[in-house]
């Protein structure tokens, strides 16, 4: 296999799993996230979420929000990359929580 194989071989692993789906249009990047049992906001059950480009100041605040608890930390920061309350991404099934941990590790870079 030559370089140039491996280079397409390596893009497509990187490609997005069917339930994340890029939102076109904006400056920033945005993932929207299909989930299997959905969350709870505001009494309303939703089946997806769209998750913003996270910023360092987005970062360093859900860490201090959290007091320094990285699982705290991570629900804190997902749930304000769409736009939730934390207890709504706190209650949501560990499925539909994987999804979501993964449309930000792809945020992430």
């Amino acid at each position: 296999m030559d370089n140039d194989e491996l280079e397409n071989d390596e893009l497509e692993n990187d490609e997005f799993p069917d339930f994340i789906t890029p939102v076109l249009g904006g400056e920033d990047e945005a993932l929207k996230v299909d989930l299997l049992k959905g969350v709870t906001v505001d009494g309303e059950v939703r089946k997806s979420l769209t998750l913003r480009e996270p910023s360092v100041g987005d970062m360093m605040a859900a860490r201090k929000m959290a007091k320094n608890d990285s699982a705290k930390s991570e629900v804190i920061l997902i749930a304000n990359l769409a736009d939730v309350p934390p207890k709504s991404i706190q209650a949501a099934k560990m499925k539909d929580y994987s999804r979501l941990q993964e449309a930000l590790d792809f945020l992430n870079g």
